[in-house]
């Protein structure tokens, strides 16, 4: 299979086909006649297998130890266990910081609304960044 033709059966673009050979995830070999790169099904499996793997959240370098693992004839299903229990926890944290940063938001957009606008004097750059936790009430602008 070309790059095009091994794109289309993964349902990737050709770039992400030619990124991943240079990453060394895909082992094409090279056509004599004209030089051009040829992928096989065991290509076209790794780079499904990427595929999905980049959509759960792991990224490249632990892909890559994946399949090498696989390759050395290692079951690398309890890394990916471990892994993907740190990153559930990573992404647990993340979105709990961004509730509160959407909270925090909120609560200095309603404030802002009965503010005035302030013109800079040299003791203030905006008032409102500087005094919205002032006009909102305690537990909505803690963290």
């Amino acid at each position: 299979m070309k790059v095009k033709e091994i794109a289309l059966k993964a349902g990737v673009n050709p770039d992400t086909v030619r990124f991943y050979t240079r990453e060394g995830l895909l082992k094409p070999t090279r056509n004599p006649n004209n030089n051009y790169q040829q992928y096989d099904s065991e290509d076209l499996r790794r780079l499904r297998f990427a595929r999905k793997a980049r959509q759960l959240g792991f990224s490249l370098p632990e892909i890559r130890q994946i399949l090498e693992q696989a390759d050395d004839h290692h079951s690398p299903c309890p890394m990916v266990r471990d892994v993907f229990q740190q990153r559930l926890a990573e992404v647990e944290r993340e979105i709990a910081e961004l509730q509160q940063l959407r909270r925090r938001m909120t609560a200095a957009l309603s404030a802002w609304q009965d503010m005035p606008d302030g013109t800079p004097d040299g003791h203030t750059i905006c008032r409102l960044i500087e005094h919205w936790d002032e006009a909102v009430p305690e537990n909505s602008s803690k963290e």
